[in-house]
């Protein structure tokens, strides 16, 4: 799973009606890719999702792990096996995978599911942004060319990727600064003692 399969749902993309005129519209474009790429927060929770990701890991990997020694024990044990034994270990072993692909498919969900909780405020920081610079510059659309909008040509100067970028940046929670442990020392060379009076 990539944090990038959700790039097309970061960018506004309305489309536009045929018979639609074009008189009085403003139209730009953005590369959700790169907004996507460049969104404050993005580092941190694909970093979060690939240590929540760990547990997961090691969880398919003893399935799969339980699943092969199965099947090699089967392997080994074939040929001393009668048809009926055979037959019972061939079902029990096709019960065990079905087992194990509903688990895989179980966990790619809970990935899946824990991969969109941790972007959501960062998608929903990119929409209200993308929002906002459409309003501010008066625009009727923005299209995104990194979701295969078809565009095969464009004025570079309707590329509004970077205003973007930077309207996201100011926009993003600022890391509150760490408070001092303790009373704050007086600046060297000063005290808080009076001088003494004749």
């Amino acid at each position: 799973m990539r944090v990038l399969s959700l790039i097309g749902a970061c960018a506004t993309l309305l489309a536009v009606p045929a018979v639609a005129s074009a008189q009085g519209q403003k139209f730009a474009f953005v590369n959700s890719q790169a907004i996507l790429a460049s969104a404050p927060g993005r580092a941190d929770a694909e970093a979060q999702f690939e240590k929540d990701m760990t547990s997961v890991r090691a969880q398919m990997t003893k399935l799969q792990d339980s699943l092969n020694a199965l099947n090699e024990q089967f392997a080994k044990e074939e040929v001393s096996l009668s048809p009926a034994a055979k037959e019972a270990r061939l079902k029990t072993l096709r019960e065990k995978e079905s087992t194990w692909q509903q688990q895989a498919q179980k966990l790619q969900e809970q990935a899946q599911t824990r991969q969109e909780e941790l972007m959501a405020p960062i998608m929903e920081n990119v929409r209200k942004v993308l929002d906002d610079v459409r309003a501010e510059g008066g625009y009727s659309f923005i299209f995104d060319v990194a979701a295969g909008a078809f565009i095969v040509a464009a004025d570079k100067n309707l590329d509004i990727t970077d205003r973007v970028l930077a309207k996201l940046r100011l926009s993003a929670p600022k890391a509150a600064a760490p408070k001092p442990a303790g009373p704050a020392a007086a600046p060297a060379g000063l005290s808080t003692k009076k001088p003494p009076t004749a």
